[in-house]
């Protein structure tokens, strides 16, 4: 494993082929990477990014987890907190259409390597969030999920003060002032998520506690859902996204897990 935890988010990796707009906003974009095997097209992995959805934080971290996945990878940019458009309801808007249009116009920008049928996503943290969410909103564009480390439930980390008020800039309040907005962004507030998905958890995440996966899966697997939870001794919060960690093996089990080449 690598000593410092956090040099994933800086680490130089392959420039991706193509970039594709799912909308005209200069943050309503995907970065698009063939597969390793271009001989059968095959169903496209989405990763969404974390960042705690501030504009602080972008695509270009999830750089070194994209290039080393060897599939067919849209890693999605979004409107953010912190600037016009971000937050509510542009940030969750912008995942759901970008997971509903990637797979056509993945399969339109890289022919031969894509299949244009619903993504599996791979979301991290934030990204994890995000992933679920579309899941909830959009399942019939969504193949599974594999969500690391994610912000399951908006409310307790609203409540844990998670990132210093991330989610109040994310939807505008907490849940007594904008209890609409969390209804329908929290994924806690319904379930079960009717996608296949699994999570995983290091059980030493100082960024988001493993005990938000714990009390998340368990309401959906007692709720009829096809979920799990992989927890990983020893492993911090970014170790779920560095190629080089040594949680990265179940990271990619995980995946294959969900039937991406199916």
């Amino acid at each position: 494993m690598t000593s410092d935890p956090r040099a994933v988010l800086t680490r130089p990796a392959p420039a991706p082929d193509v970039t594709v707009a799912y909308g005209a906003h200069p943050d309503q974009v995907a970065d698009l990477r063939r597969p390793v095997d271009t001989g059968t097209p095959r169903r496209l992995v989405v990763v969404v990014h974390g960042g705690f959805w501030r504009h602080e934080y972008d695509r270009r971290h999830t750089d070194p987890l994209a290039a080393a996945l060897g599939h067919p990878v849209a890693q999605v940019e979004y409107r953010r907190t912190g600037r016009p458009g971000g937050g509510w309801p542009g940030t969750t808007d912008d995942v759901l259409s970008a997971v509903t249009a990637l797979p056509r116009l993945a399969a339109e920008a890289l022919p031969g390597s894509v299949t244009p049928t619903p993504a599996v996503l791979v979301g991290h943290s934030a990204g994890g969030h995000l992933a679920l969410h579309a899941a909830r909103h959009v399942p019939e564009a969504v193949a599974g999920v594999l969500a690391l480390a994610p912000v399951a439930d908006l409310a307790e980390a609203y409540r844990l003060d998670l990132d210093g008020g991330a989610v109040a800039a994310l939807l505008g309040g907490g849940p007594a002032d904008v209890p609409d907005r969390y209804a329908a962004a929290d994924p806690r507030s319904v379930v079960p998520l009717p996608t296949r998905t699994v999570v995983m958890h290091g059980t030493l995440d100082e960024q988001v506690p493993v005990a938000m996966s714990r009390a998340y899966v368990a309401a959906n697997q007692a709720a009829g859902a096809d979920m799990r939870l992989v927890e990983l001794s020893g492993c911090e919060h970014f170790g779920l996204i560095d190629p080089e960690a040594a949680a990265w093996p179940k990271v990619t089990s995980a995946l294959r897990s969900l039937g991406e080449d199916h």
